[in-house]
């Protein structure tokens, strides 16, 4: 059974950081490809980074290319999204997901909000 754990949320002023991180069980993980995305009060779910199972490839919505970086670390299972320079838009739940034999999985979500 598939399961994604997603931590690492809160609140942080303009300009601040935070990393999240997913923690995946039930697969093998350094078979697959993984994604971050994003979700905003009353507006629809969106990819914000993704990775493919060895870290060769990475891409980037344009919203956060510069300030977001995605990593995996196949050891122990974990997805991260380095998270700098945020603006109040990058408020929302950030969920992690994989997709397994055309089957997409998803966290629970942990909220970013950036806020003075």
């Amino acid at each position: 059974q598939v399961r994604l754990v997603e931590s690492g949320g809160g609140l942080v002023p303009p300009g601040g950081s935070l990393t999240l991180s997913c923690a995946a069980s039930g697969f093998t993980f350094s078979v697959y490809a993984m994604s971050w995305y994003r979700q905003a009060p009353g507006k629809e779910r969106e990819l914000v980074a993704g990775i493919t199972n060895n870290s060769g490839g990475k891409n980037y919505a344009d919203s956060v290319k510069g300030r977001f970086t995605i990593s995996r670390d196949n050891a122990k299972n974990t997805v991260y999204l380095q998270m700098n320079s945020l603006k109040p838009e990058d408020t929302a739940v950030y969920y992690c997901a994989t997709k397994i034999w055309g089957s997409s999985s998803w966290g629970q979500g942990t909220q970013v909000t950036v806020s003075s």
